[in-house]
């Protein structure tokens, strides 16, 4: 894993981690807002939200989604893009199979490390031409243009017939599948002389950190497509597209365009304070949006239903161990683990959306069944919420208590400052709710907002003390990436980005189960090999030295609350009950999925 990989903009990294920007502010403030007049009326609509850049600043160069790009795509970032420029196919996390799209098939062949896509006959882009396996060769040879972190895996990709498409790997891996299924195939027509010049580069032995790779790199960002050409069964009405919303209509060529039940897709635009008036008045049937408790309650009130779907994720507590060296005791972080009633902090923040993490494995504990046995299972710390294992671990740490306040093994007062994004509630209220569990068992901690473009950076800096910023990976469903948002994105690796070392906290270390262990190691074979039985060994090994040396504390993982309004356009959304609703919110989202397959019916 390089830190190229990483290099995502703030807002991206907030999407990947599960987390909508949500605005501090009521919904009696939000009331105010002017909301757009709803487009239409047609029972054959659906509307959604979803913030975009109108042009010049939206644009329509695709390329990359959902791993890579160019910032301020028009809606290419989301799941509302799928319905445009289709991947190969969609993900059932809760059955592990998956719903096949522009693919017909695809095959993994150990022998040669690779993986086969095999492409369906007779599907067309919007402009009339085939779809074949030079839109994936160009797709993916974007993709290393991009620097997509599949070509960490890959060593060559081909495509021996119009319907094959194959990806050779340097490294086998099955995270490589999903990078190749999930990918948004663009248009040769467009795209392809930009892919060529990728393709050149790669074959002159150069790569994208080379001058002329910089150069090519610089030059595709600038690069501006007049519009889409599409492969779903919606296109972009462009005489729609405004400041509050835009209009995707039929494209009757498209795939699946039979199938799908509506006509239109009424997009509205914004983050939360815009989205929340336009809920409340019933011109957004389903919206993905961080809403506040209050909120919900109001969208409750108003007749909406709503749909709790996994995150995978959710915020973490976390230490600066350069700046604090008493946070390299093991037995502090697992102190402050004790001390916080997870449970409580998730309710503060998110109501019913807010779950205390259980099982402290890095991931979700939805997952940890699917790759731990029960007898490993066992063997995790759940850390619960405890104040005589506190004081106990803390003594073992050489801490003192003197009144009702801690001072450290050196004799300084416990006091500390917590930082996290004021601009997301559930983050704002878990911090707030953290730093008052920590004061009352006398280790003082002060809540400080910091904007939330700014606090990952300070955070990769060094320049905290405590934070809050996300554990678990929402767009991926193997632990593997779990582990690398968890040790990787605001630890040494990474944050070196910006100069500093982030948590600093050590990858090369010991383990009291394993001895010494490298962490980037283990990471990483977590995800290696082609070998399902084998990754379970690799990631049971990297649940369980997560769980003892506790890097980061996760707290509780956010579930969706999403509203969505039944009995108006949309009939039904799929039940609770549901396996599809187990999908991840901003990961092969059950509602596109729903209607891609037609299974989303209008009133």
């Amino acid at each position: 894993m390089t830190t190229q990989d990483f290099d995502l903009s703030r807002r991206r990294l907030f999407q990947l981690a599960g987390v909508g920007a949500v605005g501090a502010v009521g919904v009696s403030a939000l009331a105010a807002c002017s909301p757009a007049e709803p487009e239409g009326g047609s029972s054959k609509e659906f509307h959604g939200a979803w913030p975009y850049k109108k042009a010049p600043e939206g644009h329509f160069n695709n390329a990359g989604n959902p791993f890579a790009g160019v910032p301020t795509r028009i809606i290419a970032d989301g799941p509302y893009g799928d319905l445009l420029c289709l991947p190969s196919a969609y993900y059932y996390w809760a059955d592990k199979r998956w719903e096949y799209l522009l693919a017909e098939s695809h095959t993994a062949d150990p022998a040669t490390k690779s993986y086969t896509v095999k492409i369906k006959q007779g599907l067309k882009w919007s402009d009339g031409k085939d779809i074949t396996s030079a839109d994936y060769v160009t797709t993916f040879n974007l993709q290393w243009l991009l620097r997509s972190p599949l070509w960490n895996f890959v060593e060559k990709i081909d495509a021996p017939d119009p319907q094959t498409f194959t990806i050779v790997m340097h490294k086998p891996s099955t995270v490589a599948e999903r990078y190749l299924l999930r990918s948004n195939i663009v248009s040769t027509t467009v795209f392809g002389e930009w892919a060529k010049k990728a393709a050149d580069l790669r074959a002159a032995g150069k790569d994208m950190n080379s001058d002329e790779g910089v150069t090519l790199g610089k030059d595709f960002q600038a690069f501006r497509p007049e519009k889409f050409i599409v492969s779903g069964p919606f296109d972009l009405d462009y005489g729609t597209i405004s400041d509050s919303q835009l209009t995707l209509v039929k494209n009757a060529s498209g795939y699946g365009a039979a199938n799908v039940k509506f006509d239109k897709v009424v997009l509205y635009n914004g983050e939360t304070p815009a989205v929340t008036p336009l809920v409340q008045q019933k011109a957004v049937d389903y919206a993905t949006h961080g809403f506040p408790v209050a909120s919900e309650q109001a969208f409750k009130d108003a007749g909406f239903r709503i749909i709790r779907p996994p995150n995978y994720s959710g915020p973490a507590l976390l230490f600066n161990l350069d700046k604090h060296p008493e946070f390299k005791d093991v037995n502090v972080r697992r102190a402050f683990a004790h001390a916080i009633d997870r449970a409580v902090t998730g309710k503060v923040a998110l109501g019913d959306s807010g779950k205390g993490v259980e099982f402290m494995a890095g991931f979700a504990d939805a997952s940890i069944d699917g790759w731990l046995t029960p007898e490993d299972k066992g063997k995790l710390n759940k850390y619960a919420f405890d104040k005589a294992k506190v004081e106990e671990l803390l003594g073992k740490a050489g801490w003192k208590k003197e009144g009702d306040s801690w001072k450290t093994k050196e004799g300084k007062p416990a006091e500390y400052e917590i930082q996290f994004p004021s601009e997301f509630a559930d983050w704002s209220a878990a911090g707030t709710n953290v730093a008052e569990q920590l004061t009352t068992v006398g280790i003082k901690v002060t809540p400080r907002g910091v904007t939330y473009t700014q606090a990952p950076i300070d955070i990769d800096k060094g320049e905290f003390s405590l934070a809050i910023q996300s554990w678990g990976a929402s767009q991926h469903p193997h632990p593997h990436f779990s582990f690398v948002a968890d040790l990787f994105t605001h630890n040494i690796p990474v944050a070196k980005n910006q100069g500093g070392k982030g948590m600093a906290f050590e990858l090369k270390t010991k383990s009291e189960l394993y001895g010494d262990v490298d962490l980037t190691e283990i990471v990483n074979n977590a995800g290696a090999g082609l070998d399902e039985a084998e990754q379970k060994a690799n990631v049971t090994k990297a649940a369980l030295v997560f769980n003892e040396l506790l890097p980061m504390v996760p707290l509780f993982e956010r579930f969706g609350n999403n509203p969505a309004l039944e009995g108006d356009r949309v009939k039904a959304f799929p039940a609770d009950s549901d396996p599809v609703v187990k999908n991840a919110m901003y990961a092969d989202n059950f509602v596109i999925l729903s209607l891609l397959t037609g299974k989303l019916e209008p009133k």
